[in-house]
């Protein structure tokens, strides 16, 4: 079955950003020009997706208000002739067609996705994290669904990670079967390097199928009180099978504020409009600091 949906997550507290996030989404922090779940939604539709679920809680209004048409802007826009200005606000506004669903506070990721069942029904769907940017021609998301195409099963996005980050991941035990793509046997949520069954990390990306929701449903909390996905995932395994692809490209965590400042970095040496000027900039700081 074509996977249709995706889920964004966005119902954090943001606490590695405070106090930026006490009255602003984490979520909405720019990169370069746009809020840092754009780049998760155009992510989202550049590979095929329908619906885009959003995740929220009640302080994250800005994101659904970023989302809708600004009358006011627009005609504003209109009356000083910002025609391309004006097309690019449309453009966000009808990018996808967008639902809400409130978490009340936040779980952790497992509780996040038992809250769309309603909204994903009996089908497949995508998870997406907006704080991991991953900057490749192909779109993350469209080089998972290749490999759900072809195993017709769910999909991980992993990375291989150092064993001073063994800790802030969910490790897989795998089976290669192609370079790149293993089968996942099994997954240890935030191992110690010693006990971890490999260094490949996941990373947040998904493809999961519904059975997943009634495993969410019985899923007690794990580490921080918090319903773990890879704790779920673990039992789903006995049912289902489950691989892992290493995405191509580069990936920010920009959950950080430092994964977040070299995400502005590099991207901005890539967009045309600033790229040079931003470059004469950066060496200029870079003698001067010498």
């Amino acid at each position: 079955m074509k996977v249709r949906k995706a889920v964004i997550t966005a119902a954090g507290w943001g606490t590695r950003f405070l106090p930026i996030t006490r009255s602003q989404p984490k979520e909405m922090l720019p990169l370069i020009d746009r809020p840092l779940i754009q780049y998760s939604v155009e992510e989202a539709i550049n590979s095929g997706i329908e619906q885009v679920i959003m995740v929220t809680s009640a302080s994250k209004r800005a994101i659904e208000d970023y989302f809708k048409h600004s009358p006011e802007l627009e005609n504003y826009l209109a009356g000083k002739g910002e025609t391309e200005l004006l097309k690019r606000m449309g453009e966000i506004s009808g990018m996808a067609d967008f639902c809400y669903v409130l978490q009340k506070e936040p779980k952790g990721l497992g509780d996040a996705v038992l809250m769309v069942k309603a909204v994903v029904g009996n089908e497949p769907f995508a998870v997406i994290l907006p704080d991991d940017i991953i900057d490749n021609g192909i779109p993350a998301l469209k080089q998972m669904l290749a490999i759900y195409d072809k195993y017709n099963a769910g999909v991980v996005a992993v990375e291989r990670v150092g064993d001073e980050d063994i800790r802030k991941y969910g490790i897989i035990k795998p089976k290669k079967v192609e370079d790149n793509v293993y089968q996942v046997l099994s997954l240890v949520e935030k191992p110690e390097p010693s006990e971890a069954p490999s260094r490949l990390g996941i990373i947040g990306r998904y493809i999961l199928t519904p059975a997943i929701f009634d495993i969410l449903k019985v899923t007690p909390p794990g580490k921080n009180g918090e319903v773990q996905l890879t704790d779920a995932l673990n039992t789903f395994l006995k049912q289902e099978k489950l691989y892992a692809v290493e995405l191509e490209g580069t990936r920010y965590d920009a959950g950080t504020p430092l994964g977040w400042l070299k995400a502005n970095v590099d991207l901005a040496l890539k967009r045309e409009d600033i790229a040079q000027e931003f470059r004469e900039y950066l060496k200029k700081l870079l003698t001067s600091s010498h």
